[in-house]
């Protein structure tokens, strides 16, 4: 490849998350070396799902079918909707098989500085979903950070008069954590949601 377009690979390689300038070097060296094994197959597949992965209508959740695959499962409980706030949280719990209900993703969370507001995330729509009949509990399953406790907060409200119960993830002590390794909002957290046996 001439120096301009492997330039241009290095750089969109780069915007990746998690790979900053001498990573995506490395990645493009090593795609250019394998390029009939590797690059030339990976362009196809990048070609395709930028063709056939949408959102979700119902949930917003990446499929190439719509509804999605969560959302058209009928052995999925339909009074049970998870509020997360992008795909890869949606992902992550699927992979538990713990939560057997419907999702919904936000794509990100409430952030003034960003300008991400509820229009953005589609809170009407959310708010829409749990008023439908049958919905009878809504899970806000947004990160412990600020701006995913503010998002959760919000939620809260909007859903107050929805007539489904609101519930939260809980926080604290990880599984197999020791205390004197976590934080102090991880073990205030966890003090102040302490439950008994």
């Amino acid at each position: 490849m001439p120096p301009g377009d492997l330039e241009t690979l290095i750089r969109l390689l780069a915007r990746l998350p998690g790979l900053g300038p001498r990573s995506a070097r490395r990645a493009a060296l090593h795609l250019v070396k394998r390029r009939e094994g590797l690059m030339v197959p990976l362009a196809r597949v990048l070609e395709a799902a930028s063709e056939s992965i949408a959102a979700c209508s119902e949930c917003r959740n990446l499929d190439t079918t719509d509804p999605c695959g969560v959302c058209a499962d009928p052995s999925r409980d339909p009074a049970a909707l998870c509020v997360v706030e992008d795909v890869s949280d949606l992902w992550a719990l699927e992979r538990t098989g713990a939560f057997r209900g419907r999702y919904h993703v936000l794509g990100g969370v409430l952030s003034a500085l960003d300008g991400v507001g509820p229009e953005e995330l589609g809170i009407a729509a959310l708010v829409a979903r749990a008023r439908a009949p049958g919905i009878t509990e809504v899970v806000l399953a947004t990160g412990a950070t600020v701006e995913g406790q503010t998002t959760a907060h919000y939620l809260a409200e909007r859903l107050g008069d929805c007539g489904v119960s609101v519930t939260r993830l809980a926080h604290g002590v990880p599984v197999g954590g020791a205390l004197d390794y976590l934080d102090d909002g991880t073990l205030t957290t966890a003090l102040r949601a302490r439950r008994p046996l």
